[in-house]
Formats: structure tokens, sequence, C-alpha cells
């Protein structure tokens, strides 16, 4: 929905955002919010699987994907129907936690990830479970350069990626030509 609701006046009244995830309720409450905010008449919700798009090949400008890439299961099998659905000079956009690349970032963020943000999340939403696996999630996913040639076994071109908050998310961006 955060970023349906960013693309949408960027789009204008002829395109199309289409807003996905294999997840109804989390694509309901981004048809939701969208609602809420007035912002129903270029975006199209999709309940799909990453792994399997339902879009035909070739007929999408842009894909974006947000903090959602390390939950899926085979990662390599997403990257590739992505860059099925994209037509060519389209543009794959990934921002995602990635790892961090300051010296000593690393044990401060570990720290607060495996320890602290458990027990806030116990503490706050009674909830410890869904905070530790937001930790060990974020832990398995590819590292900035492994995501980089992940992209580049999908077929994109020119992959780059940029890191932010000195590494702890990094943008992936990828072209079909």
């Amino acid at each position: 929905g955060d970023l349906s609701l960013k693309m949408s006046p960027q789009a204008g009244p002829d395109g199309m955002v289409i807003a996905s995830d294999i997840n109804a309720s989390m694509l309901q409450n981004g048809r939701d919010r969208l609602i809420d905010k007035g912002i129903i008449n270029n975006v199209q919700f999709v309940q799909a699987d990453a792994e399997k798009l339902p879009f035909a090949d070739n007929s999408i400008d842009r894909i974006t994907i947000a903090f959602g890439l390390r939950n899926v299961t085979d990662q390599k099998a997403a990257l590739a129907a992505m860059y099925c659905c994209l037509r060519p000079g389209g543009r794959l956009i990934i921002l995602e936690f990635s790892k961090p690349v300051l010296p000593g970032l690393d044990k401060i963020y570990d720290l607060y990830s495996f320890k602290i943000l458990p027990q806030l999340g116990k503490i706050i939403a009674n909830d410890e479970a869904s905070y530790r696996y937001l930790a060990e999630s974020i832990r398995k996913h590819p590292d900035q350069e492994t995501l980089k040639g992940m992209m580049v076994e999908a077929g994109f071109d020119r992959p780059h990626y940029h890191n932010l908050s000195g590494g702890i998310v990094a943008v992936h961006k990828g072209y079909k030509v």
C-alpha cells in the first residue's frame, strides 16, 4: 500500500498501479488505506505469489518490492518472474534490509535485532515471535553483492545497489534490455 500510495499520482489518470501480495489480508489493508486517502481510480489489487506472477510477459514498466523479497521462499524464481513481466526498458527496484557495511555497525545492529527488538515486541505488541522472525529473516536474506548476482542470473542488465543507513537497508535496481 505504501508504494502504491506514492506511485498512483505519478502514474496519473492514464496509468495503472498494480498492488500485489500473496496475503489477502495485507492486500485488503493496503486497499483500505488507499481508499481512505481517496486513491481508487488507478490502483488495481491482485493477490499473487511473487514466484509465479499472473501478468503477461513484457507487460509492466516498473516493478517495486519493499521489505518483501526476504519473505519469498524462492527468491531466484521471484526475480525470474519479475524479469519476465517487465517490458524491455523496464526497471526493477528492490528496497530491502541488507547487511551493515560500516565497521562495528553489524555488532550493534545484531544486538538490537536479536535482543532488544524482540523484547520491545513482547512488551509493546505482546508478540516476541514476530519480531524474532523479523531479525532472523533479515539475517538469512542475501547480502548486497549476492542479491546483485541473483539479479544478473535472472537476466537483469546493469544491476546495482545503493546502501542506506550504513547498509542496514539497500536499494537494488536492475533493467530489462
